[in-house]
């Protein structure tokens, strides 16, 4: 996702919209384990900004090239930079950009995670921000930034617990060990653990698959889970959002869903 010619690294995003549907978005910085630095950060944001505002994708593939997800924030580029002075930096307001970009995002549409390699600290934070995270077998989750008295300032306090839970989120945050592909499987952190090199593979065959359901009512479920997750008062309050939020969906999309049903579509569980 090149920005102008005098940019230095033009390829540090790499954004595809495929015709299906699909859009890809790829951390593309091999020299640093695609570290994200306050350009790439910008970069970043401004990607999965585009991926919402077409109205022709409907799924977004975020992984990161090289054979490596994600290793966190640049910590050369922070240690030469006056933080104070960076805007992405700046406090919470809304979905404005964060340290890592996208990370106060929560994206309109469904985005599945493809983890190879790394994805620790601030990579940890962005893994999180899919729906689905597709895991090789040989990677490693880890809050790594706790020997270097980094906080996670890009959601990874909100987000891990509520996908594994307080208990264990916690020892990954104070204590900063490695997780493994299969602990992560067991704990919810990953969903699919795929042989190495797999991950892109297995993570477009599934964004393949939702492409193929009724949109508004797939995206109306997802929106009512965040909602119940991380807006709602009571369960009064999460109930009351989820019937809302669904009711005109009826008419759209669930009475015709019903006539392919009625005339034996999907029958014994077939998708």
């Amino acid at each position: 996702m090149a920005s102008s010619s005098m940019d230095p690294e033009p390829d540090a995003i790499m954004y595809k919209a495929l015709p299906s549907g699909i859009t890809t978005i790829a951390l593309n910085r091999a020299a640093r384990r695609n570290a994200v630095d306050p350009t790439t950060a910008r970069k970043l944001y401004d990607a999965f900004l585009k991926f919402e505002a077409d109205d022709s994708q409907k799924v977004c593939v975020f992984h990161g090239a090289n054979g490596t997800f994600c290793a966190g924030a640049d910590l050369q580029e922070v240690a030469k930079s006056a933080l104070s002075e960076a805007p992405h930096f700046g406090p919470v307001r809304g979905r404005n950009i964060a340290p890592m970009g996208p990370s106060r995002m929560q994206a309109r549409k469904p985005v599945i995670c493809a983890v190879s390699g790394y994805a620790v600290a601030g990579g940890l934070e962005l893994s999180l921000l899919g729906d689905m995270r597709v895991v090789e077998e040989d990677a490693v989750f880890g809050v790594f930034c706790r020997r270097f008295g980094v906080p996670l300032i890009d959601g990874g306090t909100v987000r891990l617990q509520a996908i594994v839970g307080l208990g264990r989120a916690m020892d990954m945050i104070l204590t900063g060990r490695a997780v493994g592909a299969q602990e992560a499987l067991q704990m919810g952190l990953a969903n699919r653990v795929v042989p190495k090199g797999k991950a892109l593979e297995e993570a477009m065959k599934i964004a393949e698959l939702l492409l193929r359901f009724p949109q508004l009512c797939m995206n109306r479920d997802r929106e009512s889970c965040y909602y119940a997750a991380y807006a709602a008062s009571s369960l009064e309050d999460a109930l009351r959002f989820e019937f809302d939020n669904g009711a005109d969906v009826l008419m759209k999309e669930t009475i015709e869903g019903a006539k392919r049903f009625a005339q034996g579509e999907g029958r014994a569980g077939k998708l």
